[in-house]
């Protein structure tokens, strides 16, 4: 207190120079020195200064003495912390921790130690003050205040972030190339709790690739699976493969290698070499925007599911019976189970195997929908309207698609249901019958216009009564006329009110519609011998093709109904 004091009357002194100087009486008065008071006032200054700084003193040791007492506490209090979330253990004066997942029944075989210590005194001081040499004593007093009073040690190949990458490409990409990808960067003296999930998540990543491997040696598909380093590709389709990389970046300044042709730096990226990339040296980089979210996320999903089945393991029914038998097998004797029930119930599919088919499941489920919207986007008339359904499984997907004629929705609305698997496509169309299509996107555009051709006819058909027209005729398979590269032909006759003037409508899936019209009674007819009665003149005559696009209308079900109408009114 003393010392603010001091302060105050100094500061205010100099700079309301409310003072008072005693002068003798006398004749002359003496000529002042500057100099000297410049250096009485050098000298105030720094007595204040240093009564000051030596307050500042007496603060920072006390505040370290207390900070002394708090360390204990602080370093048990965060330990418990620890234990809380973490599987510690004290071997000798060593506080050991275990990152792997053997707990839950995974059987990798790093074993995810990581060390606990007490963090250094010079990094532990919580209240650290500091005042740099060029740093006025006025200014406010920086605090270095560390993360935690703990210090943990992991592993130094579980250090930095990864994950796993996941993407379909087309075979004319190249499957092993260059990649510079940023991850994460995870500081080497942050949070202990950040720290080990970020050493967590790596170990999980590796054991997860490990897994798939293994699998991806072991299997034998018609097309051998291809690793490579820290890449394993797959085929799911002809053309069509899957990539998996461990793609994992480390924290130090210093490369390190995370598998055969390829590095990752310290400066949190990735670098993937390139193995049998293009030629001359050049390699195409990948985006992460290549990377699918869903199918990383269905592989640790599938990887956890691994580790519950192998964790809970049914009881043995008798007690004393083998462990792990499922009650499959257990009710096989008593519900009379034959051979190939029993083997079907042991099989089980391997991760790799699980996440194919749900790749191959998501690639045509996108290739569907981008047939479905080339095909809307072209056809204007009539109209293609999907709807696909929101709860789907990994493996089926399912989309219903309505063909409908721009204000005509009332009339006729054709109704298909398209259910996409792994490498077939199912379909059910509004007559009830159904349909198995492949993989190849040329069938399901062949089938859309196929029922393209037959709305286009059943359309005019059920618009016809609206319009007190008769139906004569309709047939969906055509049999006369040419023959057609795709499908049918669909065709259907009407005749007017009064019945002079008949309607045929031909529809084909590549040619498109075709109207004709023919009038009775017949201006051609000339009696005789033979045929002399006039009733035989109120057959049709000849059929006049109507060149439809050159007649008004925003669409064909509208000029189908202005021609009705125009031949009505001329009836």
């Amino acid at each position: 207190m003393t010392e603010v004091c001091v302060l105050h009357d100094l500061l205010q002194i100099v700079k309301e120079k409310r003072y008072m100087v005693l002068d003798a009486v006398q004749g002359v008065h003496p000529e002042p020195k500057q100099y000297l008071q410049f250096l009485a006032l050098k000298k105030s200054l720094n007595n204040a200064a240093n009564i000051l700084l030596n307050g500042a003193d007496r603060l920072r040791s006390a505040q370290t003495d207390v900070t002394r007492g708090r360390q204990n506490s602080d370093f048990h209090i965060e330990l418990l912390r620890l234990r809380q979330n973490w599987r510690l253990k004290k071997v000798g004066n060593i506080i050991l921790g275990d990152l792997s997942y053997r707990t839950a029944g995974s059987s990798f075989k790093h074993t995810g130690i990581f060390e606990v210590t007490k963090a250094d005194e010079g990094q532990a001081g919580p209240n650290a003050l500091s005042v740099p040499g060029n740093m006025s004593p006025m200014s406010p007093i920086q605090q270095n205040r560390p993360t935690s009073s703990l210090k943990v040690t992991v592993p130094a190949e579980l250090e930095g972030s990864a994950y796993i990458f996941v993407c379909i490409r087309k075979d004319e990409e190249n499957i092993c190339n260059t990649r510079v990808q940023g991850l994460p960067f995870v500081a080497r003296d942050g949070h202990w709790q950040q720290k080990l999930e970020c050493a967590q998540n790596v170990l999980f990543c590796k054991e997860l690739f490990s897994q798939l491997a293994r699998e991806a040696v072991s299997l034998q598909p018609p097309i051998p699976h291809l690793v490579v380093g820290n890449q394993i590709t797959s085929t799911i389709f002809p053309g069509i493969h899957l990539l998996i990389a461990l793609c994992h970046s480390d924290t130090d300044g210093q490369k390190k290698k995370i598998g055969p042709g390829s590095i990752s730096t310290g400066s949190g990226t990735s670098i993937t070499g390139a193995v049998g990339g293009a030629s001359g040296g050049t390699t195409i980089g990948l985006s992460k925007t290549n990377h699918d979210e869903v199918l990383e996320h269905s592989l640790h999903q599938l990887l956890h599911r691994t580790f519950l089945s192998s964790a809970n393991q049914p009881l043995p029914q008798p007690v004393y019976g083998p462990v792990g038998v499922p009650k499959k097998r257990r009710i096989a004797g008593p519900e009379g189970v034959d051979r190939n029930q029993l083997l079907q119930a042991t099989k089980s599919e391997t991760i790799l195997e699980q996440i194919i088919r749900q790749a191959q499941h998501n690639f045509l489920r996108l290739r569907t929908m981008y047939v479905i919207d080339q095909l809307a986007l072209e056809l204007k008339d009539p109209l293609i309207i999907s709807h696909w359904n929101l709860f789907n499984s990994p493996t089926q997907s399912c989309v219903r698609i309505n063909i409908v004629t721009q204000g005509y929705d009332s009339v006729l609305r054709t109704t298909l249901v398209i259910q996409v698997f792994e490498k077939t496509l199912k379909c059910i169309c509004c007559d009830g019958k159904v349909m198995t299509l492949s993989f190849e996107p040329q069938e399901l555009r062949n089938l859309l216009f196929c029922q393209i051709s037959q709305h286009n006819v059943a359309s005019v058909q059920c618009f016809a009564r609206y319009m007190g027209w008769t139906v004569l005729t309709s047939e969906n398979s055509l049999g006369v006329g040419s023959v057609e590269p795709l499908g049918n032909s669909s065709a259907v006759v009407l005749a007017s009110p009064t019945g002079n003037k008949t309607l045929a409508v031909r529809s084909s899936p590549t040619k498109g519609v075709t109207v004709f019209v023919s009038s009775s009674p017949r201006n051609d007819f000339y009696p005789s011998a033979v045929v002399n009665d006039r009733r035989w003149e109120n057959l049709g005559g000849a059929w006049h093709e109507v060149r439809l696009e050159r007649m008004e209308g925003r669409n064909f079900l509208n000029k189908i109904e202005l021609l009705m109408a125009s031949l009505t009114a001329q009836a």
